[in-house]
C-alpha cells in the first residue's frame, strides 16, 4: 500500500485502501463555480484540465459555510475520483500542497495513491517563521525556492529582520551597499502572498541599533555618546530616523499585517534624564505603536525589557520555581508594572520569547500578565539561538513543541519560530527545526519528535532515507560542540577578535619540546573526546555518502551536511596529530609527525575552499570593501570580518602559532649538538 507520511500530519487522516491512481495517471481536474487552481508549490502533479465535469478525476471548489476552521479543507481520495472542499483560498491551497505530498510518496515508492479520507485545518492561525538578514544574505534565487518550500509546509507568515539590507530610500547611508531595492523586495513579498505566506518587516527600534547608529551622521542620537547600540527615546529626530525606515519598509513589504518594531535588551538613559528605564521605554513604545495603526500595521514588540525593569523576567528561565515561588516574586514586584500599566499601549502585540523554557510557570505567569490587562501576547520560540555551524539541540524540537502546545492550549493567535543570523550557520541546516515548527503549529502534539524526523527524510530526501538507520543530523551535534572550542581554552571562539589580550591567549598551549609527552597527559580528556569524534565523524561521513547516493531530492542540503561533518572531523584530527608530536621520541618520529602537522595546514585550505564553494551556491559570503563592522556589543561571529574568516578564525590561529611551534623545535633540534 505504500508508507505515507505527510508533514505537518493532517487533524484526521484515514487510508481505508489502494485507489486506482497510479504515478503515471494523467489527472484531468475540474473546478466548482470556476475556482482558479491554486499554485502547486512542488509542480509535480500530472493535472489536466477537464471541460467536462463528469468526466474529470479531480474536482475541488471553496465553500465558506464549512464547519470547519480558516485555512481548513476535506481531502478525499476514492478509487477512481478525488474531492477536495476548501473553506477559503489558503484552504484550498494547502488541500492541493498536501495531495502533493501524497503523489510525491506514491511517486518515491511506486505505489498508487491511497483510498483516504482527510478532514484538516490549524491549531494555530499565525505560524510565522523568522528570517534574520542582519549579518548576510542568501542569493535571490534561494529566497523564491524557500517560499515554495515554507508555504509548502504551511507556514503563513515571515518575520522578516531587515537592518541593513533594505536600499532605503529616505535614509540611504543606513543601507550596505549589497542590500536589495524595495522593487526587489517587493516582489519577494508579492511571491510569497500568492503563496499565503504575510512578509512582514522587522526593523529594530530603541536598541539593537548598531546598523544604524555606526554611521558618524547618527552619533548624536545615540543614548550614550560611547555606544551604537540604542537610540535617545527623547531625541525627536530619533523618530523621524526611524519612521523613515518604517515607511521604507512597509513599501517593501506591503501584504504584511504587522510591524514589528524589535525593543529587546535595551536599558537607556535618555542622554541622562532622569527618568526611570521603564518610562523610556514606554515612551518610545507608545510613538512608534502609533505610527504603526496610523500605517495600517499592528506593531509587534519583544517583551522583555519591561519584565526585566520590573524584576519578574528570572522566573520565566527557572522552571525548577512552583507556581508559589512565581506568584511570591510577582507579588513583591507587580507594582513596579501596574505604576505604567496605563502607559502600555494597547494596540500592541507583546511577544513573549523564551526559547529553553516556554513551559516554566514564571514564563506562563508573564503571558498572563498581558493577557490579564487587555494587551494582546503572543509566544516566540526558536529554530536558532547562538548555536555555531548548525542548530543543536535536536533543532530545539522539545521547546518547540512545548510552545506550540502551550500556544494552543492558553487560544493565543499564532507562534513565532525565531532563527537568528548571529553565529550564521547555513540556512538549510535550520531545515529541519522549521519543520517540526510546521508540525507543531499546525497539528499540535500527535506525533513524537521521532516521528517528525522520520517524516521530515521522507518529505525532504525522498521514502528510502525515512528509516531511522539514515539519520545523522543528531548525532552531528556532538562533533560540533567540540569543535567549537577544541584548540581553544575555554569558550573563546566568539571573542578571539574582541579580546583585550592578544588573539594568541585565547589559543590551547603548544607541545612543549622541553616536556615531551606532558601536553598529553594535561589535554587526556580532550583527546578521549576527538579520538571518539573522529570515529562518529567517519561513521557520519559514510552515512551522508549513503544519502546522497539514494536521495531522491535535495542533495545540496546533504552536500552542505556534508561540509560541516568535515570541518568537525578537522579539529579532532589535529588533536590526535598534536598527540603523536608530543609523544615522538627520535629525530625521525618528530620530523616524521611535525610533517603530518604541516600536511594538516595544507589540508586546511583545501577544506576550506570546498566548503565555500558548497555554501556560495546560495550564500553571499563577503560583505562589501566599504561595509562598517559595528561594535558587535553580543560578540556575533558573523560580525567580525568582511570575508569569510570569521568562521575559521579559531584553525587560522591554530595553523599561525603552530608554525612558530615546528620553526622553535627544527631550530633546537639543528643547533644541538647531541642530536647532530
Amino acid at each position: 500500500m505504500g508508507d505515507f507520511k505527510l508533514l505537518p500530519q493532517p487533524q484526521e487522516f484515514n487510508i481505508t485502501g489502494i485507489s486506482s491512481f497510479s504515478p503515471s495517471t494523467e489527472i484531468t481536474h475540474w473546478a466548482i463555480n470556476q475556482e482558479k487552481l491554486p499554485i502547486l508549490t512542488r509542480g509535480i502533479l500530472p493535472l489536466k484540465k477537464e471541460d467536462n465535469n463528469g468526466q474529470a478525476h479531480l474536482n475541488y471548489q471553496i465553500e465558506a459555510n464549512m464547519d470547519i476552521p480558516s485555512e481548513g479543507y476535506t481531502l478525499s481520495i476514492e478509487k477512481e475520483s478525488i474531492h477536495i472542499k476548501a473553506k477559503d483560498k489558503a484552504g484550498l491551497f494547502y488541500a492541493f500542497a498536501t495531495l502533493e505530498q501524497l503523489y510525491e510518496d506514491a511517486k518515491d515508492q511506486e505505489v498508487n495513491l491511497p483510498l483516504c479520507q482527510i478532514i484538516d485545518y490549524p491549531k494555530l492561525s499565525y505560524r510565522a517563521v523568522h528570517l534574520d538578514v542582519k549579518h548576510h544574505l542568501e542569493t535571490t534565487d534561494y529566497y523564491y525556492g524557500l517560499m515554495n518550500k515554507l508555504a509548502s509546509y504551511k507556514v503563513n507568515g515571515i518575520i522578516l529582520e531587515i537592518e541593513d539590507k533594505l536600499k532605503f530610500k529616505r535614509q540611504p547611508t543606513i543601507a550596505s551597499d549589497d542590500a536589495l531595492s524595495i522593487e526587489e523586495w517587493r516582489k519577494i513579498s508579492d511571491y510569497a502572498k500568492e503563496r499565503h505566506i504575510e512578509i512582514s518587516p522587522l526593523v529594530q527600534g530603541l536598541g539593537h541599533a548598531s546598523f544604524i547608529l555606526k554611521h558618524p551622521e547618527y552619533h548624536n542620537l545615540r543614548d550614550n555618546p560611547s555606544s551604537d547600540w540604542a537610540f535617545n527615546p527623547l531625541d525627536p529626530k530619533t523618530y523621524e530616523v526611524q519612521f523613515d525606515l518604517y515607511l521604507d519598509a512597509i513599501e517593501a513589504f506591503p501584504h504584511g499585517k504587522y510591524l514589528h518594531v524589535g525593543g529587546d535588551e535595551v536599558h537607556t538613559s535618555g542622554r541622562g534624564s532622569k527618568e526611570p528605564a521603564l518610562k523610556l521605554q514606554l515612551i518610545w513604545l507608545d510613538k512608534v505603536s502609533k505610527f504603526a495603526e496610523e500605517h495600517n500595521r499592528t506593531p509587534i514588540f519583544w517583551d522583555d525589557m519591561p519584565l526585566l525593569q520590573a524584576d519578574v523576567y528570572a522566573p520565566m528561565f527557572k522552571p525548577e520555581m512552583t507556581e508559589e515561588e512565581v506568584e511570591k516574586v510577582w507579588e513583591e514586584n507587580e507594582h513596579k508594572l501596574l505604576a505604567f500599566l496605563d502607559d502600555f499601549p494597547k494596540n500592541c502585540i507583546y511577544m513573549r520569547w523564551n526559547y529553553e523554557t516556554p513551559q516554566a510557570p514564571g514564563n506562563i505567569k508573564a503571558m498572563q500578565w498581558f493577557t490579564d490587562h487587555g494587551m494582546e501576547v503572543m509566544g516566540a520560540t526558536a529554530g536558532q539561538t547562538r548555536w555555531v555551524l548548525m542548530p543543536q539541540n535536536d533543532s530545539n524540537m522539545e521547546n518547540i513543541r512545548s510552545f506550540a502546545v502551550s500556544s494552543i492550549e492558553s487560544g493565543s493567535k499564532g507562534l513565532l519560530l525565531t532563527l537568528w543570523d548571529d553565529d550564521s550557520p547555513h540556512f538549510e541546516l535550520y531545515m529541519r527545526g522549521i519543520l517540526a515548527f510546521a508540525e507543531y503549529s499546525w497539528t499540535g502534539d500527535k506525533r513524537s519528535n521521532e516521528e517528525i524526523k522520520m517524516a521530515f527524510r521522507q518529505r525532504e530526501y525522498g521514502f528510502p532515507l525515512a528509516a531511522i538507520e539514515n539519520a545523522f543530523i543528531s548525532d552531528l551535534e556532538g562533533p560540533v560542540a567540540f569543535w567549537k572550542n577544541a584548540l581553544l581554552k575555554g569558550n573563546k571562539r566568539n571573542y578571539l577578535k574582541s579580546m583585550e589580550q592578544p588573539m594568541e591567549d585565547g589559543l590551547m598551549d603548544f607541545p612543549n619540546i622541553n616536556d615531551k609527552g606532558a601536553w598529553s597527559v594535561a589535554n587526556a580528556d580532550r583527546l578521549e573526546k576527538a579520538a571518539q569524534y573522529m570515529e562518529l565523524t567517519d561513521s557520519i561521513s559514510k552515512k551522508i555518502t549513503l544519502a546522497r547516493s539514494n536521495a531522491l531530492r535535495n542533495d545540496y542540503n546533504l552536500q552542505v551536511y556534508e561540509q560541516v561533518n568535515k570541518l568537525a572531523q578537522y579539529s579532532p584530527k589535529i588533536l590526535l596529530t598534536l598527540a603523536e608530536y608530543d609523544n615522538a621520541v627520535s629525530r625521525d618520529e618528530i620530523m616524521a609527525s611535525a610533517a603530518k602537522l604541516k600536511e594538516l595546514k595544507s589540508d586546511f585550505n583545501s577544506l576550506r575552499k570546498e566548503l565555500e564553494n558548497v555554501y556560495r551556491k546560495t550564500r553571499i559570503l563577503n560583505k562589501p570593501a566599504n561595509y562598517i563592522l559595528d561594535q558587535d556589543h553580543h560578540v556575533h561571529l558573523a560580525n567580525q570580518s568582511l570575508n569569510f574568516d570569521w568562521q575559521f578564525y579559531a584553525e587560522m590561529l591554530f595553523f599561525k602559532q603552530l608554525d612558530k611551534g615546528l620553526e622553535k623545535e627544527m631550530y633546537l633540534e639543528n643547533t644541538d649538538p647531541l642530536k647532530k
